[in-house]
């Protein structure tokens, strides 16, 4: 491996939004005085250790060019896929032609808009020593049930809480690790839900990182509201 690893930024955003549903495509809605995506990228480009972010989008896409960073050099843009999996996979072959097997890719979801400086720094550390990858992730407080569908739903069982997560981004694995990960994947048929799934299905267990929990992913319409005091909560610690 390299001594100096560098680090790349991936962002899938050629997702349609089915469940917040309307028009445009929730990484594009108005927020904050911006779009969502524009505050997604920002902690990224504005990072001086991140090398570059290569982001997927819809062949169909018609907003991007109206963002922020839609000629910004250090943004590539390359065509997304039928599924977020999908799109990683894209994003990576194409990174492959300017970055090293041993570079650090860090996945973030597009409409993951309240990405702290500090949380980024801190997965970025975490990373220094780290053999297989890290996420950052949120331990679960509420008290989850599972459901028996066939009964209405009603609840079947009670899962014990001390060792569930809620898994967030950005989750950050070895470039040529995760090719080979979400091939396999794809070769299996397994469906993943994140990029730590498919580390997982080579047998590694990768780091669980505590991060904020205002680091929230807009996928319903009362998300948004939130998202938007979070931002403007983290804006005013700032100037504090």
């Amino acid at each position: 491996m390299s001594q100096q690893p560098r680090y790349w930024a991936v962002i899938p955003a050629a997702g349609a939004g089915r469940r917040f549903g309307g028009p445009v495509p929730k990484q594009y809605l108005a927020f904050a005085g911006r779009q969502v995506i524009d505050y997604s990228l920002a902690v990224f480009i504005d990072h001086p250790r991140i090398a570059g972010c290569v982001l997927a989008l819809s062949p169909e896409d018609e907003w991007w060019r109206e963002t922020a960073y839609a000629a910004h050099p250090a943004v590539q843009r390359v065509a997304g896929g039928a599924e977020r999996s999908d799109s990683v996979a894209h994003a990576l072959e194409a990174l492959a032609e300017r970055a090293a097997e041993d570079d650090w890719v860090l996945v973030h979801d597009a409409a993951r808009p309240c990405l702290t400086r500090l949380d980024l720094d801190r997965l970025l550390e975490a990373l220094r020593d780290e053999p297989v990858g890290a996420l950052l992730a949120v331990p679960l407080h509420d008290t989850v049930k599972t459901a028996e569908d066939a009964l209405g739903p009603r609840v079947e069982h009670t899962l014990p809480r001390q060792q569930l997560w809620r898994a967030y981004t950005p989750q950050a694995f070895r470039l040529g690790q995760l090719r080979q990960a979400l091939l396999q994947c794809r070769t299996e048929g397994l469906a993943i839900t994140d990029d730590a799934s498919a580390i997982e299905q080579l047998g590694l267990r990768p780091l669980l990182l505590e991060g904020r929990a205002d680091n929230i992913k807009i996928t319903r319409p009362e998300d948004l509201p939130l998202a938007r005091f979070f931002l403007e909560q983290q804006q005013e610690q700032q100037l504090r």
